[in-house]
This record gives structure tokens, sequence and C-alpha cells, in this order.
């Protein structure tokens, strides 16, 4: 008599596991599949770099106003755009004594132009900044 696990015993008996390979193939080549129609992601962050230096004069102090109209930026009261502004704030920040840098939005600019402006100023290095003109409006709503 043949021992019970033996593979002798087996000869003649239906065979209870299950096969498995054909599931496997069809998984590697579906992974495959995937693999080749999914795009590669391609991520972009656009980082704002300084690309010249600064057309106006850099001052002790400076002072970055945008207006309520057009939310334009302006440095000293000379107009300018945001790559103006990031090439003017990389000249000041560049120099051994930094300048002060003063921002004096209007209070009719848009709250997205004035936090972009902010964080466009903290990027660049500036070490001296100051908020100028807020006691124009202690009472709510005055202007």
């Amino acid at each position: 008599m043949p021992y019970p696990h033996s593979p002798r015993s087996r000869v003649g008996q239906p065979m209870s596991e299950m096969n498995i390979t054909p599931l496997i193939d069809v998984m590697l080549v579906l992974l495959i599949m995937f693999i080749i129609v999914i795009p590669i992601a391609t991520h972009a962050l656009a980082i704002p770099l300084p690309n010249g230096k600064g057309i106006f004069r850099t001052e002790a102090i400076n002072t970055v106003h945008i207006d309520a109209r057009r939310d334009r930026l302006f440095w000293n009261g000379q107009s300018l755009d945001r790559q103006q502004l990031l090439n003017q704030l990389a000249g000041a920040a560049a120099l051994t004594d930094q300048p002060q840098i003063r921002f004096d939005p209007d209070p009719r600019a848009s709250y997205d132009r004035s936090a972009r402006t902010i964080a466009l100023i903290k990027d660049s290095g500036i070490e001296k900044f100051a908020f100028v003109g807020n006691e124009r409006y202690r009472a709510f709503g005055a202007h």
C-alpha cells in the first residue's frame, strides 16, 4: 500500500489545488499594459527667479506699493511688473547693508496680489521688512 502523501497515491484522483499560473500571467500582462498606457507624470513648479539687475535705484528705505485700480506694482512710486520687482528685491537683498523695504498697499488692492507680493519679498531674502500705513485704517470700514 502506498504512503498517503506520495505521488502514487494521487494517480487517478482529481486535482484539488487551483492552478493560479494563468491568473499570474494575466495580472503581469495587465500590469505591463498599465505601465505602458499611463503617461509619465510631469510635475512643474514655477519658481520665480531673478533674471537681471533692478532697473530702478535702491534707496536706504524703499516702498513697494500696490494700487487699487489695476493692482499695479510700484517701487518708490515707479511702476514695474512682478519680474522687475523680483529683480529689484534680489539686488537689494544682495547688498551688504540691506535697505529697508516698506509694504504699503492700497486698501482696495486685491488680497491675492498683496499676499503674492509679500511672499515674493519674503522669498527674495529681504531681512528688513515693514508694513506702513496701517494706522490709517484703525477704524474698520473707514476707507
